[in-house]
């Protein structure tokens, strides 16, 4: 399983339900790795319409569990605005890279919202060859809009 912590001490247990404005920072990861090989870390939304996936985060070559030091492909990004329901499936799913990659992916930054949409998840994986997730895990979002200053700037728009 992969082990997720949010600031305020929020803690991911698999299937949890939390406010959208709990997990609009980049959480600290960790699951168990080897040290000696490289990993990808995937985080999505499953429920953006119509039938896609919406690109959260994306790390790879990440030296053991340590997501600081891998290559970000996709800054942190939870904030957007609510697609039809108002409860969002949130996957963070852990790959064993076979080695170190050369990714030929342009860097999604932070805000950037065109790139995100309809990530394929499945393609990515086998154009790299990364198998099947070696750990996992999941929270439901549930949009409860306040106003915030992570939203007020989604709200102007």
């Amino acid at each position: 399983m992969i082990h997720v912590q949010y600031p305020c001490d929020i803690l991911i247990k698999p299937g949890v339900t939390i406010v959208i404005n709990d997990v609009v920072n980049q959480p600290i990861v960790r699951y168990k790795a080897d040290p000696e090989r490289f990993y990808t870390l995937m985080v999505l939304d499953l429920d953006v319409p119509p039938d896609s996936e919406w690109l959260i985060w994306l790390v790879g070559n990440i030296p053991g569990c340590d997501v600081n030091r891998g290559q970000t492909l996709a800054a942190y990004d939870n904030r957007r605005s609510m697609d039809s329901r108002n409860i969002h499936r949130i996957v963070f799913l852990a790959f064993k890279q076979y080695l170190e990659l050369d990714f030929d992916e342009i860097l999604i930054p932070e805000g950037e919202k065109a790139s995100r949409n309809k990530f394929d998840c499945h393609r990515f994986a086998r154009k790299y060859a990364l198998g099947n997730p070696i750990a996992a895990n999941f929270f439901l979002a549930e949009w409860q809009w306040r106003w915030t200053p992570q939203f007020i700037t989604l709200e102007m728009e």
